[in-house]
């Protein structure tokens, strides 16, 4: 057992799933690190997840399988769960719970804090103004990343979020600056295939030498799960607040670490909310999606992009309902673009980046950005309805304008949503290819354009006259 002081209990009074009951305790806190000696001569660690006048209720991160009321011994260390953070921690690989996973010791270096940290208070923030370049056109472009956002994607079962999460570690970078930018990548509840594919498309592009990789597999303790976002954040604060890193932190998938969660509450015994998640999941997903931004005393910040699989691919489903409230937008990965074979399956309609406005136009990326936005989403949207009238009508009745906006809708999904697994394109790549697809539409039809920028970028396609 630990040579630290603490006060050790042996009067447990149950020990089943995660949990375990202590009575008779003093001086006990919420969220107090445990380490529990079985009978066995083993060690085991856990955190108190309840606490009553004499009584505390303790998640054990194994499991409390095998543990016997008689032969256990419970020692309470009188602190949180803390974790050694530093920048030496950039290029490594570790379990959610902070344990090396590449076969190298831990730093010697870093700075000792407790996992939970806090959310930043709105006095010191400082509001998010600077893109974050992902690489992908779709996102780019019409739901632009801004440093110090959160901006979550919604997907489902079987569409390739894993894929984009790992384009998207390995592509991004800080707009127009050298500034030091560094990826902490958690993976909650993954099977060993996908934790391996993360791993080796981070290092197959060296993208790993600036990153720190969390893997939490879908073999490990659903408990471990619910700390692995705290670690990883713990890392970030660090790297962005004392260091000045700017710091990019993919979550994925925040549904098992909800799935876990629910678990834990239901282990306890507590009354079940929505879908028999607890009725603080908010507060609780709030307390990690609001460890992110930017303040003002610091040069560095945290930008979040949390991945969630959406149950029967419903967006009401009480996580991503929850998740929209909290964070600035969301990226909505579409089934039927997928099965057409569009990658990323990314649909704009229904995604939104709530703050991209106020970081987009003029020098900040180019002065027809926020315009060509608008038409993008203008035009492809009427896509759908013109579609919706061809299946009824045939297409050999629409009229001319009509027929060049299905076009242009082919030629969108296809070229513009659609790119390379491995294809990397600047903002500026990307706008000149929304105005090479706008092309393929009537002048008269771009209404949310100014004729000064009309004037400047737009050329009528010729693949149009050749077509008809």
């Amino acid at each position: 057992m630990s040579t630290e002081s603490g006060r050790i209990y042996r009067d447990l009074q149950r020990a089943s799933g995660p949990l375990v009951v202590v009575e008779r305790v003093t001086d006990v806190a919420y969220g107090e690190l445990v380490e529990i000696l079985c009978g066995d001569g083993t060690m085991r660690r856990g955190t108190v997840l309840d606490i009553s006048t004499k009584r505390a209720v303790i998640q054990v991160f194994e499991g409390a399988q095998g543990l016997s009321l008689r032969n256990t011994s419970v020692r309470f260390l009188g602190k949180a769960i803390e974790f050694s953070v530093s920048p030496a921690l950039l290029g490594r690989v570790l379990t959610g719970g902070g344990r090396p996973l590449d076969d190298m010791p831990l730093p010697f270096e870093g700075e000792t804090r407790s996992i939970y940290g806090s959310a930043i208070n709105p006095i010191d923030r400082d509001y998010p103004m600077d893109v974050i370049e992902t690489g992908m056109s779709v996102i780019d472009t019409m739901n632009t990343l801004v440093r110090g956002q959160k901006l979550p994607i919604f997907s489902g079962n079987g569409l390739p979020h894993n894929e984009l999460a790992a384009q998207i570690a390995r592509q991004a970078r800080i707009r127009g600056t050298d500034e030091n930018f560094a990826v902490v990548f958690a993976a909650m509840g993954v099977k060993n295939d996908d934790a391996t594919y993360f791993r080796n498309e981070l290092e197959r592009t060296g993208a790993l030498a600036n990153a720190t990789m969390f893997l939490n597999l879908a073999s490990d303790p659903p408990e471990e799960r619910l700390v692995t976002p705290r670690f990883a954040l713990t890392l970030a604060e660090n790297l962005a607040f004392d260091h000045d890193y700017h710091v990019l932190v993919i979550l994925t998938d925040m549904t098992n670490y909800c799935e876990a969660l629910r678990e834990m509450t239901s282990a306890r015994g507590e009354v079940p909310s929505r879908k028999g998640y607890p009725g603080y999941l908010y507060s609780d997903l709030a307390e990690i999606y609001e460890r992110c931004g930017r303040v003002k005393t610091a040069k560095g910040s945290i930008t979040q992009i949390p991945i969630l699989t959406m149950p029967n691919d419903d967006i009401t489903h009480p996580i991503p309902d929850l998740t929209g409230y909290i964070t600035e937008g969301q990226i909505v990965l579409d089934r039927e673009m997928h099965q057409k074979g569009v990658y990323p399956p990314i649909n704009p309609l229904p995604s939104l980046s709530r703050i991209m406005k106020d970081a987009i136009g003029g020098e900040r990326t180019r002065e027809d950005h926020p315009n060509l936005a608008n038409q993008l989403y203008s035009s492809y949207a009427s896509v759908g309805n013109i579609r919706s009238l061809a299946a009824i009508v045939g297409a050999e009745e629409l009229t001319d304008s009509d027929q060049r906006h299905l076009t242009f809708g082919d030629a969108f999904e296809a070229r513009f949503v659609g790119q390379g697994r491995d294809e990397r394109r600047s903002i500026e790549t990307s706008l000149a290819t929304a105005w090479e697809l706008l092309g393929l539409l009537p002048r008269d039809a771009l209404h949310r354009v100014d004729p000064e920028q009309l004037d400047t970028y737009y050329e009528a396609s010729s693949d149009v006259g050749e077509e008809e």
